[in-house]
Parts: C-alpha cells; structure tokens; sequence
C-alpha cells in the first residue's frame, strides 16, 4: 500500500524529528561525474532560484536531483571536467516549473513550465500541514463525538486522489483519513471508516468532508507489536549468529564508489528512486581487463492497488516513487538489526519543501554475505581408488535500502556475486491496509468484502504490488540486442533409422527489431530463456555474449481491466518485460508527473513509437509483481515475503570465472560467548 505522512496529537512537539533530522553538514566538492548532489550543491541550487525574480520565498520545492551528463560523455570520461547540474522541480504561483540549474556557474540553464497533466512529488512538509487540519475541524470533532473516540488518539494519513476520468484536475488535492492509536502503536489496525476528507493543498484548507457510514472501531488488544508489548516471549528460541572476519572486510569504499571482489560500480542516493547503481563492470581475469555489465539501474515506480471500489476506497491505488517519493521515505538503516554488525553505511541528502538540505543518516547499508551457500560444487566416485570433492563456498555483496511508504516497508536488495550474477530482491514486511467492518466471524459474511477477515471487525483489503526496475544495461559495451529463446519440439519420422528416439527439442533464437517485439508476459510467451547480448561481441568459440534475466517467482501482472483508470496509468503493468532504446529522459515507467496525472507520459505509451532495438544502446524494464491475499499470519505485522528476479552471464565468460579461485582453508573458531546489554 502506501499511506503517507502520519502523525498523532502527542507526538506534534517532535515532529521536526518524524519528518527526519535536518543536518546540513559540510561537502566536499563531487569527484565523479554521476555522484548525487552534495548538501552544498543543494543549498546552491535553492540559493541561484530564489535569487531569480521569477520565484519568491513561497516557492516550494518537490524534487532537486543531479541533472546527470550525457551518457557519452560518462563513458568518455570527460564529464568529470564538465559543469555540475542539478534538476529541479518547484511549485510557484500554482504552476509547475521544471529547471535546469549549472551549480558550477551559478546559473539557470533551462526553464520550462509544465503544463500537461500531473504533478510532482508530494513534500513531508505539505502532507504534514494537511494531516492536522481535521483535529480542529468541527465536523470532524463530531464524528469522533459520535462515535465516542477521543482526539488525543486520532493519527491520520494522507492518501493521493489518483484519476479516473476527470479532463484535467485543476487543483493538488490530497485525501486524509484517520486512525485510532491510544493504547497502540499500530493505529493502522483501527481505522476511523466512513469519514473521508478531501485537502486543497494549495489552499491548504479541507475542501470536503463526508461521514457516510458508522462502522466499529477495531479493538487495540493484540494489534501491538512492539517488543515491550506483546507479553511474555513464547514463540521458537533462537539463537543469534555474527559474521567473524579475521582478515577484516573485502569492501572498498572511496565517496561513491564501491570495490569488492572482482566488482566495482557507483552508488547513489535520489529522492524519488532511493538507490541508484550506476557503471558495474566485472574483472575478467582470462581477459586481464573490467568488462561493463550495466550503465545504471533503479527502482522506477512502485504501483499498489487495492481492490476494494467503494467510496473510501476505490481511489487507492498509489504510485510509492512518482507520488510519494521511494527514496524520500528512505529511513536510517539500524546496524546489527535491519544490517549486519559488519556492514558498511552510506549517507544522502535530499531537499525540503524549503529546498534546504536534509541528511539521511546510513540511507544505505554495504555488507558480504555469507550464509553457508555453494558457489560450485562436485564430488567423484568414478576414479577407482579415490573420492574427489571439491567446494567453493558463495559469497556475495549486498546493497540494500529500507523504505517505510507509510505501512509497508520495501527492503530493497540488490546482490552482487562472484558469478557475475546481479540478484535483485523486494521484500515485502510492515503492517497491512485494513478496512473496518462490522463482521467478528467468516460465518457472517455473504458477499464480496474485497478481502481476508483477519481479526475481529478487521478486513485486510485485497491488493498488488507492483515494483518496476528500470536497467541500462550495457553488455560489454552500449549496443546491444535482446533475444528471445524458443524451444522448438521436433519430432522424428517413423521411417527415420538413424535413432530409435521419435522426438526432441532445438532452440530457436528470435532478435527483437522492435520495442513491441521485445514485450513479454512472462507464462504466456513460448520464450524460455530472455537474453541481453552484444551481437558485436563473441567468446573464442564463436558464441554471442550476454545476459540473461530470469524471472523470480514474484512474476504477477496486473489483471484490472485495461479501461481502468489506475490501470491507463500503469499500463505498463500488464507485461513484465519492456525493451525501450535509450532515452536520457525515459526514466520513469509511470512518467515524470504522477500524482493526479492520466498516464499520457509512461513506459507503455512511449513503446506505442516501436523504436528500433536490435544493435543499439537499450534499456530493460522489469516488473517484480505480487497479487496479496492476506492471511491471518500477517496480523498484527506481516512476516517478510520475497521476490525478484536475476541478470546471469550467458557466455559474456568463456568458462566458469570461480574455477580458479581459491579455495578456503578449514578454520576452526570456538564459539564466542556474547555478554546481553
């Protein structure tokens, strides 16, 4: 799902700290051409626009990012010697500017106003405005009154208005609905339903108010997770294990760039994708040189719908990253908890509403994994006389990022292996959406409540998650092509002597020409394998290299009817697997203006062009999708769930790269006593 803001009566003394710490640290001038921008840059870029006679101290700020060079100039090295820029995008006179603004002459490079539908991200600051509007709103007071609450408990949200059908919206308006904490801290359990109020959030006034049903409040007993909380532990003892590193770790880390193993590559930090990995190569050691994998890679959109269409619901279906921002909810990563005790931490900044800089402190945390796994392995009986066995243990690095959209946290994972392999995980935990409901059994139920009974007058709404990863891999180089491999079944005649099988099966290989070749719903297409290949390059033998991507089991697509207002928004989302030609701008599957925007601007509508692909500079798009059809198990808070999918070298090597690697010695380590504090 993704509620937003939420804040609660007593908590609004502190409420500078729930918005995050603001810390404006000294920077050092950026050394790498793809580095995100500096808390100094930011404070630069805020100063060169509010010095323009074209905006005022009331302008707003919703996004300020790197502008990032051509990506020729990148690959050329000369970037690093090129101006900085940084994009931004303000609200002022109740229009939409975006700008361009070279940080190194202090200058505003480009200015245009956006006119078409849409609008930027929403600010912390704006949905914290709107959220304490109802707490002094007479009508609102009486709906508590009525329903016998008490204000100090109230805790609302803020919830995007979506679009279905309306020409244009000609006013921001964002949705608040309520919730009941008192003795809790999962207030999400005990919605206030029926009372829906819709915030001019221009005006910054409530525009509508509406208290269409009465419905129980949801009981706070046993809806706490909190460890202090939940009484006496009784559930499966377990005992913690630490990683020991005798020879310390293997990863190096200078600013931005990242060192390990025979990896290296770039990693950064944007307000609306969180984690953003750019320039991965891999060492070869036949060809004594780095080999480039991928340009750059992130999380461009997060689509959740939910199922239920009646008044109070119908309009949530959220775009976590163009509306809300993924990286903007981005929350300092615990060591020893959310990471290990022996991880790396990266810090970002991103800009306020007043377009001063803001730290997140450990945005990002780097550690080797090493869990026990195989990398390769095989023992032979075959040689008489002796058993030969032979192990190399899998170690990996990992990258991972936490984002808490409002009731849902997203661990983001992306694993770097020694294979060659990329791993990329979203893992699903938090707390569900639910709906009260004046049901307390199943046996009361006789029509369609869009979802699962999970606890007493508690109905957990039917739902998708839908994460899109937008990938510009570069295969050894930038032109490349995608392929698709088919099985073909070939059957041998009866009066065919040369073998006494009648049938087999071949491969067939398929190059997409075009963008509409290249699309595929994973189960449906006959493909087994999906490759990314440099059709320029081949191994010594002859054989084309590449990647190839394997879908994980988190492989859903979107079945809302294609005339579906939130479905025309993410039309993307029927199909897995995109292939578009590079695009500096075509960053965002659900475009660059989501919130109330009526999906003119999105992966599917610039594939209606059918550019070219074959032997050129591509992008790979891919959805990682969860249909979620809560149980009882997920309340009070869901255990984590899983999926992804995985980049795999496809003769990119011309043997197994970990044949030569050493094996680890036996060492034995007694076991450490841990002293509790």
């Amino acid at each position: 799902m993704t509620m937003s803001m939420t804040i609660s009566l007593s908590l609004l003394p502190n409420f500078s700290l729930l918005v995050l710490l603001l810390s404006i640290s000294p920077s050092t001038a950026s050394s790498h051409p793809l580095d995100p921008l500096t808390s100094s840059e930011i404070a630069s870029a805020r100063q060169i626009i509010l010095s323009s006679p074209l905006f005022t101290s009331s302008t707003t700020f919703h996004y300020v990012g790197l502008d990032e060079p051509d990506k020729a100039e990148v690959l050329s090295h000369i970037s690093s010697s090129t101006n900085r820029r940084a994009f931004v995008i303000v609200r002022s006179n109740n229009q939409t500017h975006q700008l361009s603004i070279d940080l190194t002459a202090s200058s505003i490079v480009s200015h245009d106003i956006h006119t078409g539908s849409g609008y930027p991200i929403l600010t912390l600051e704006e949905q914290g405005a709107a959220i304490m509007l109802p707490l002094s709103y007479p009508p609102f007071l009486e709906s508590l009154s009525k329903r016998g609450l008490d204000i100090k408990d109230v805790v609302c949200s803020t919830f995007t208005v979506g679009w279905f059908g309306e020409w244009q919206l000609s006013k921001r308006l964002i949705k608040v609905l309520c919730f009941i904490g008192g003795e809790t801290a999962n207030f999400y359990m005990r919605p206030v339903e029926g009372v829906l109020i819709i915030v001019d959030l221009e005006a910054m006034q409530i525009l509508s108010y509406r208290d269409r049903v009465q419905i129980p409040v949801p009981k706070a007993k046993g809806t706490d997770y909190r460890s202090d909380k939940v009484g006496p532990f009784v559930g499966p003892k377990t005992k913690p294990g630490f990683v020991v590193q005798p020879q310390g770790s293997g990863i190096q880390i200078d600013g931005h760039n990242v060192r390990w193993a025979n990896w290296k590559f770039h990693l950064g930090y944007d307000v609306r994708a969180g984690a953003v990995i750019s320039l991965a190569s891999i060492y070869d050691v036949e060809k004594e040189t780095y080999r480039s994998v991928l340009y750059r890679t992130f999380v461009s959109e997060l689509f959740v719908p939910y199922m239920d269409p009646v008044e109070e619901w119908y309009f949530r279906t959220f775009f976590d990253a163009g509306e809300y921002g993924f990286g903007l909810w981005a929350f300092p990563l615990q060591p020893g908890t959310d990471c290990p005790a022996h991880a790396e931490f990266m810090d970002g900044y991103y800009a306020d509403q007043n377009g001063k800089p803001v730290k997140v402190s450990n945005v990002f945390c780097i550690f080797e994994r090493y869990a026990g796994d195989i990398a390769w392995r095989h023992t032979e009986i075959g040689i008489p006389g002796k058993t030969v066995t032979e192990v190399r243990p899998e170690v990996s690095l990992v990258v991972r990022m936490v984002s808490t959209v409002g009731n849902y946290d997203y661990v983001m994972d992306w694993e770097f292996k020694t294979t060659g392999s990329i791993q990329f995980r979203v893992s699903l935990t938090g707390i569900l959406e639910v709906k009260g409901t004046a049901y307390t059994h199943t046996n009361q139920i006789n029509s369609d409540q869009h979802g699962t009974l999970i606890a007493e007058n508690t109905m957990a709404v039917y739902h998708d998650h839908f994460i899109t990863y937008h990938i510009d891999l570069d295969i050894d180089g930038t032109d490349n092509s995608f392929q698709k491999l088919k099985l073909k079944p070939v059957k041998l005649s009866d009066s065919d002597t040369s073998s006494p099988r009648r049938s087999y099966w071949t491969v067939v290989s398929e190059t997409a020409e075009t963008e509409s070749d290249a699309q595929v719903k994973i189960g449906s297409d006959t493909a087994a394998d999906l490759l990314i290949v440099n059709p320029n390059k081949k191994t010594k033998i002859g054989n084309t290299v590449g990647y190839r991507l394997i879908p994980g089991s988190a492989a859903g697509v979107s079945i809302l009817a294609d005339d579906d207002f939130p479905q025309i928004r993410a039309g993307y989302s029927k199909k897995q697997v995109w292939v578009t030609p590079y695009n500096k701008s075509e960053k965002w599957a659900a475009g660059l203006y989501v919130d109330q925007s009526r999906g003119d601007d999105s992966l599917a509508n610039w594939s209606h062009r059918s550019r070219g692909i074959k032997n050129k500079d591509i992008v790979l798009w891919y959805t990682a999708g969860f249909h979620h059809i809560p149980y009882q198990e997920d309340f009070p808070l869901m255990p984590m769930i899983s999926g992804g999918f995985e980049l795999r070298p496809s003769n990119f090597f011309e043997r197994n790269s970990l044949i030569n690697t050493k094996p680890y010695l036996r060492q034995l380590i007694s076991n450490c006593t841990i002293t509790s504090y």
